[in-house]
Order: C-alpha cells, then sequence, then structure tokens
C-alpha cells in the first residue's frame, strides 16, 4: 500500500495515481464482472503481456483494490477479485463508461451531420 506520506495533496491526483493507467482501469472493468483467474484476464485484456499483467496486479493487491487467492493445487490456481475498496470504484468505472459511450454517440452524430 502506498504509504500516506508518499500520497499527493490532491484527491484526484491520489486516484490517477491508483488507478490512472490504461491497464488498471481494464482490468478493474474485468473484475467488475467478478472473480477471475490469472489467464482469464489476460485473454480479455487484449495487447497486455504477462508481465505487466502481473505487475499492475501486484500492485493493485497492494493497494488494497483486489484480492488474490492462491489455491495450493497441482496446477497452481490463482483468482483475483476486487476488495471492497475496489468494489467502491464501480460508480467510478460506470461513469467513465456511460461517458464513453455519450462521447462516441456524439462523435458519430458530429460525422452524420457532415
Amino acid at each position: 500500500m502506498i504509504a500516506k506520506k508518499d500520497l499527493p495533496v490532491c484527491p484526484v491526483a491520489t486516484t490517477v495515481g491508483l488507478i490512472g493507467s490504461k491497464w488498471k482501469l481494464l482490468i478493474l472493468q474485468q473484475l467488475l464482472k467478478g472473480r477471475k483467474r490469472f489467464n482469464e484476464l489476460r485473454k480479455s485484456l487484449d495487447g497486455i503481456s504477462q508481465k505487466v499483467l502481473t505487475q499492475n496486479l501486484r500492485s493493485m493487491e497492494e493497494d488494497g483494490i483486489l484480492v488474490r487467492y492462491a489455491y495450493a493445487e497441482v496446477p497452481p490456481r490463482v483468482e483475483y477479485e476486487l476488495s471492497e475498496l475496489g468494489n467502491s470504484l464501480r460508480p467510478i468505472i460506470s461513469a467513465m463508461d456511460s461517458w464513453g459511450v455519450e462521447y462516441l454517440n456524439t462523435l458519430k452524430d458530429m460525422q452524420e451531420a457532415k
């Protein structure tokens, strides 16, 4: 978890620092649908490398946004799920989704008007 002394004073900057990367937002979007295995996430995120996915998942786990479940099985099974804190991001991601839909519709309308 990020030390309190290292957090920006601005709450928006704090939020962007925690979830502002492209991949973290897309990981969040997938985990809002429910618990996922590592390979399920990797397949659903076109273009992400295993290394980048691992780094982002570890970071989000350290920040308390998701929970990692490792099962002592052969082969090993690891699943990820949003924590209570991570689930509190649901309205933010939903608002971003709604805004994106409106923006795309606006662009479409502008292009049709030409």
